[in-house]
């Protein structure tokens, strides 16, 4: 068993009395879930490259916390550092001034020693600082870059993500966001449709969301869009499906989508395959 799926490592974290972020059950699977990938990535890629760095885009608070008890534990950007792996670098970000204060916190009380930066920013903002702090690819020097995109939200836009792929970025995006009978597919088309627009990169395919009948035909559709268009920008796609019962998501399953030029994605989704008998592969 790895550390990534050890229940002691997720029981280590004490109340500090800093902000946690609110979470159900399923997030704890769903980070584990995010862990195996980024294993399997480094498993893939150790050996092939000189420096290994791992990004989250929106790190939270390092603590999530679900139960009248408060029960805790740690987000994916505490949980990537747990592991003795070949990375050189973590790169944290969270726009919440009150979240990054807490985030820096908890890094610096049970990962000191780590190379961690921490930007208090929104994704799109940081693109000349990742210039300068992630090493680009070069003759006879070789960087991978894991990057895990999970806003729970449609917050990023398009655009955003095709200025990171010029960088060398490999993606890691969980599809979840509020998805009920009061925020539903109607909610996203109308109210949020500006949004959900930047957050496909305003293709021509986004006609086809407004056929949609349903929640579940929405977010279907919503994640093939995207894919598609991650294929178009050049890189290698593979899609898994997870088991979901959830109060914010009301699905029975929810997407993760790998997108990677260096890698094939159906080796790492093979890889996934294989430490989760419930997954399945979606297209």
């Amino acid at each position: 068993m790895s550390l990534s799926t050890s229940p002691a490592f997720f029981n280590s974290f004490q109340d500090d009395g800093f902000v946690t972020t609110a979470a159900e059950p399923w997030f704890k699977v769903k980070v584990q879930v995010i862990q195996q990938y980024f294993e399997s990535f480094i498993t893939n890629v150790s050996g092939k490259v000189n420096d290994i760095v791992f990004v989250d885009l929106y790190s939270g608070s390092g603590l999530y916390s679900f139960g009248h008890r408060k029960e805790l534990f740690p987000s994916v950007a505490l949980t990537s550092l747990q592991d003795n792996l070949p990375v050189s670098k973590w790169i944290f970000c969270e726009q919440s001034s009150e979240n990054a204060k807490a985030l820096k916190i908890r890094v610096n009380k049970y990962f000191r020693g780590k190379n961690v930066v921490i930007f208090e920013s929104k994704p799109e903002h940081l693109l000349e600082k990742f210039r300068s702090y992630i090493p680009q690819s070069k003759a006879g020097y070789k960087v991978a870059i894991f990057c895990v995109v999970d806003p729970f939200s449609l917050d990023i836009p398009f655009t955003t993500l095709d200025k990171l792929n010029d960088l060398g970025f490999t993606f890691l995006i969980p599809y979840t966001f509020s998805l009920s009978n009061r925020l539903d597919y109607k909610f996203y088309l109308r109210e949020q449709r500006d949004r959900l627009k930047k957050y496909l990169g305003g293709f021509r395919d986004f006609e086809k969301l407004e056929e949609v009948k349903s929640n579940v035909e929405f977010y279907r559709k919503l994640v093939k869009i995207q894919q598609n268009n991650m294929l178009m920008l050049g890189l290698n796609t593979t899609v898994s499906v997870h088991k979901l019962n959830s109060g914010l998501m009301e699905m029975p399953f929810y997407y993760i989508g790998f997108y990677s030029k260096q890698l094939s994605a159906k080796t790492v989704a093979g890889d996934i395959q294989r430490q989760a008998a419930t997954q399945i592969q979606l297209f």
